[in-house]
């Protein structure tokens, strides 16, 4: 887990006395598409035409982060990549951000474009919806492919002790808040821990530019109390556990796990796991790589979904 959790362990468990940190002059992010899902909307980019792929961001980042890995793919088939609600230039309606409403709103944008035939590419929570998108709709599905994502409910034995320190504090009422909302020390540490190569100034204006006040943030503190941890929230345990058991399933549609070196989500314990409880799952290693690797390995995350394209004669 060092790779989640270096970002935030580092000065973080004082954090609640620091003062917010000042952040670069933020700049719109540019945004291709909009279209209405329930109360709210969906953005999202486009390029290319054919049967479609869709890339699904993370906490906290956006769609953004796939700008250096879509354009290579764009030949390939109709490269899609939304917003989450709340997140990126997405619409932020008053909701309470769990992964159920960030499950249902996408239902919708899926439903608003009527896709079907689809590969799913996703990291971190966008993995996890993914892979729940894709368990519920096999016939809309042509393949998955997913990193750095949650492949199995977790225990509080899986954490170092500072991880579960400071994972508890966000879970923890008030406390994550003072984090989260007030400081904004999770945008700021997960971007300055998460990407090895570092970030231009106009990429961190991008991925700052969502977040102006606390109430902008809350999807940002929502997404590390939705992580199943010893059962707990259930509801969200009980998904992964579906869609492990669709992995396993021997009419499963191709599914793909790329790996960044042994830390992080993609530890030995959980890749050796995953060969031997999900057999149907291709495991392809990389170069290593932040959680947001896209940032890092974009060129190398595009060659390999090119190659499992073509292995599929996709």
């Amino acid at each position: 887990m060092h790779r989640l959790l270096g970002w935030l362990l580092t000065g973080a468990l004082i954090a609640c006395h620091s003062t917010p940190l000042v952040l670069p002059q933020r700049t719109p992010m540019p945004t291709t598409h909009q279209v209405p899902v329930l109360d709210s909307f969906i953005s999202y980019r486009e390029e290319g035409a054919g049967s479609p792929i869709v890339f699904l961001h993370g906490n906290p980042t956006s769609s953004y982060v796939w700008r250096n890995v879509t354009p290579k793919l764009a030949d390939r088939g109709r490269c899609l990549a939304p917003d989450l609600i709340g997140m990126g230039s997405s619409g932020k309606p008053d909701i309470a951000y769990r992964f159920g409403d960030h499950a249902r709103y996408l239902d919708a944008w899926f439903d608003a474009l009527g896709l079907r035939d689809v590969v799913l590419v996703g990291y971190d929570w966008g993995g996890v919806l993914a892979l729940d998108w894709a368990s519920r709709h096999p016939d809309r599905v042509r393949g998955v492919v997913v990193f750095e994502t949650f492949l199995r409910p977790m225990h509080w034995s899986d954490w170092s002790p500072e991880g579960e320190q400071m994972f508890r504090a966000l879970r923890t009422p008030g406390v994550g808040e003072k984090l989260v909302l007030e400081q904004n020390q999770f945008l700021v540490r997960s971007l300055g821990h998460g990407v090895k190569t570092g970030l231009t100034e106009s990429a961190r204006e991008a991925y700052y530019a969502p977040y102006p006040d606390a109430a902008s943030r809350r999807p940002m503190l929502q997404w590390p109390r939705e992580i199943p941890i010893d059962g707990e929230p259930a509801d969200v345990a009980a998904v992964i556990e579906r869609y492990d058991a669709w992995l396993a399933h021997p009419s499963a549609k191709p599914a793909l796990l790329l790996t960044f070196g042994d830390a992080g989500l993609s530890a030995p314990g959980v890749i050796e796991w995953a060969r031997t409880t999900l057999p149907g799952l291709e495991i392809v290693p990389l170069t290593p790589a932040g959680h947001h690797a896209p940032e890092d390995a974009p060129d190398d995350i595009a060659r390999a979904l090119q190659g499992w394209l073509d292995r599929h004669g996709w």
